[in-house]
């Protein structure tokens, strides 16, 4: 743990770094690549330079997320610790807007001040270098000290950030921050983070018993309790149809939504509708047909994340074409409406890396290299070899 005289010394280098005009690989190295990397992103993100707060949001009650549940499960624990170690604990959801937070008595009124409390959005273009959205950018745990921060109202916080991960589907569903005063910088900071982001985890394990997790991005799969099961595609189709209408479907509902107008009987949706009652068990409700179990899925955290208008989330999650081999028109219909939304989102995004990210499982993704062309400056390399691609696709 560093002394007083320590943190002092830490917090002058690091104001030296902010007021220089430029960013070395040697002022990278003394910051760390992430913090670093984040100033530069946020020094071009348009922020205003008078922001003191988090632009605030009043979170819709709709269905309660898998996260949301878990949270809810264990909040006594999490309260306690915050409590306990004189902090503010919040938790984010895939695009930094805190869900649930708790604050000590030393620390609730400065959490306030700042909009560190639920529906506070804390992603990177709206309050520049904070660890809750860089945990998230980074999958990975961060630590972001006083004048590391890119809002002033923050440079006397340290804050400590852990991604949270669905032991099911592996997945990041959102994270937890612990922030205190600078001044009471410890190293343990981020194990205590990580020990609150395990407190999370296995609140998700202990109380999601019936368990489906569906990709249909890139190479469809399906999980059930964490393992894979073997499924044929028309399966497959079948559990995403439910998944995307959790009312139910009768047969002849159902029958329609997967074959249209194709010749196939009823005796055959019947049939697997058999196979995959035997499969998964009491799982599978009937009159009408639905999914008992808790059901979890890409293309949903995809759609929840336009809904919140999270680009960079929805992209990370669509890597590789919704079913590409269906031909249910409902599912079809689905990944029509979901590409025009995503083509939409894409015009509206600002971080070239997510973009990139994209194009590369998308080589095809013509309205991402236009956006591209537009972010990038003219007399950048890049430019003329991204209207070049875009000439030869």
């Amino acid at each position: 743990m560093m002394n007083q005289q320590e943190l002092v010394k830490k917090r002058n280098k690091i104001e030296q770094l902010r007021q220089s005009s430029s960013l070395s690989l040697h002022h990278a190295d003394l910051l760390g690549q992430s913090i670093a990397s984040s100033w530069q992103r946020s020094t071009s993100a348009d922020i205003p330079k008078d922001r003191e707060a988090a632009p605030l949001i009043t979170i819709k009650q709709t269905r309660q997320s898998v996260l949301e549940k878990a949270v809810a499960h264990c909040r006594d624990e999490l309260t306690h610790i915050a409590e306990q170690s004189s902090m503010v604990a919040a938790v984010g959801d895939v695009g930094s807007t805190i869900i649930w937070s708790a604050a000590s008595g030393q620390m609730r009124s400065a959490a306030e001040r700042v909009h560190f409390m639920e529906g506070g959005q804390w992603r990177e273009e709206l309050v520049g270098t904070n660890a809750l959205a860089l945990s998230l950018k980074t999958q990975q745990s961060s630590c972001v000290f006083s004048n590391e921060h890119f809002m002033s109202s923050i440079h006397d916080w340290v804050c400590y950030a852990s991604p949270i991960v669905d032991p099911y589907s592996k997945q990041v569903l959102g994270v937890i921050d612990l922030s205190t005063t600078w001044n009471h910088h410890n190293s343990l900071g981020l194990l205590a983070a990580e020990r609150c982001a395990s407190i999370i985890q296995s609140a998700l394990l202990e109380f999601q018993q019936q368990h489906l997790f569906i990709r249909a991005f890139s190479v469809p799969q399906v999980l059930f309790n964490g393992k894979i099961v073997v499924l044929t595609p028309r399966q497959i189709e079948i559990l995403t149809i439910l998944a995307l209408c959790p009312q139910g479907l009768n047969l002849e509902n159902l029958h329609q939504a997967l074959y249209g107008e194709r010749k196939v009987s009823v005796g055959t949706l019947k049939a697997e509708m058999s196979q995959l009652r035997d499969i998964l068990g009491g799982m599978l409700g009937s009159r009408p047909y639905r999914l008992l179990a808790h059901v979890e899925a890409d293309f949903l955290q995809a759609e929840n994340a336009l809904d919140a208008g999270y680009i960079d989330s929805a992209l990370k999650l669509c890597k590789g074409v919704f079913l590409a081999k269906t031909e249910s028109p409902f599912l079809t219909a689905w990944r029509d409406c979901l590409e025009s939304r995503l083509s939409e989102a894409i015009f509206k995004a600002n971080e070239t890396d997510g973009l990139l990210k994209h194009l590369a499982h998308f080589p095809e993704a013509i309205d991402a290299v236009e956006r591209l062309i537009e972010l990038t400056p003219q007399s950048h390399p890049a430019h003329q070899l991204l209207l070049k691609y875009k000439d030869e696709h």
